[in-house]
């Protein structure tokens, strides 16, 4: 008889690791837009989201009343939801952003901890192995680790916090140039070789002036001009 009462308890303790559904439909948007399953200018309706998650239209409402607070959708009444295409303003405001966090961060962490380092080769030859595969949605989630490495290892945490606010961004950002450029990843990789060798060798000047140049060609490719 004690069987029963555990395998009660089993069921209901799986259930309980479930996570609700706005939650589920929540992170189920979010990785489309981020991954560019739904692109700039795609619209979404409730009735077929609450399809694709398995889910009914209430908690398909409140995922995205969230993501339109994130900036990543705009709702139309009795339409759907607007997956926003990056803009150019967006784009120059990130950049900027990374560049005064990054150079900062850059410049502290020379000369860089043997942690640091072996943590960008392995980032590194992890990007690597996604571009060579195709993977350019891996490969820009890579990118941005590889970069937020060098930000927390300065020790600063706010610096580091305000760096994580622009996570969502930077991925959409990274994916969005990726695939308008698939030949951009090979010059990528060169460049995170390129910092991580100015890191081993202790050159915090030449490090600073890789990063500033390697964070800005996102802005001159977003405006066309430049590959």
């Amino acid at each position: 008889m004690p069987s029963a009462p555990s395998a009660a308890f089993a069921s209901d303790s799986s259930s309980a690791k479930q996570p609700p559904a706005a939650d589920r439909v929540y992170t189920h948007v979010k990785q489309g837009v981020l991954e560019r399953r739904y692109e700039g200018g795609a619209l979404l309706t409730e009735g077929g989201l609450a399809e694709e998650v398995g889910v009914s239209r209430t908690p398909v409402r409140e995922a995205l009343l969230r993501l339109e607070v994130e900036g990543l959708i705009r709702l139309y009444p009795k339409k759907g939801a607007l997956v926003l295409p990056v803009s150019a303003q967006e784009v120059a405001d990130v950049v900027e952003t990374r560049q005064l966090v990054e150079e900062h961060a850059a410049r502290k962490a020379v000369p860089a901890p043997p942690g640091l380092i072996a943590r960008l080769e392995e980032l590194l030859a992890r990007q690597r192995e996604q571009a060579a595969a195709g993977d350019l949605a891996g490969a820009a989630v890579t990118d941005r680790a590889f970069h937020a490495e060098i930000v927390r290892s300065g020790g600063n945490e706010i610096l580091s916090r305000l760096y994580d606010q622009l996570r969502d961004r930077q991925l959409r950002m990274g994916a969005a140039v990726l695939h308008a450029h698939p030949d951009r990843i090979a010059k990528t990789l060169t460049e995170h070789e390129m910092i991580l060798g100015a890191l081993r060798s202790g050159d915090a000047a030449a490090t600073v002036d890789i990063v500033h140049r390697h964070i800005g060609w996102i802005s001159l490719l977003a405006r066309g001009e430049a590959r």
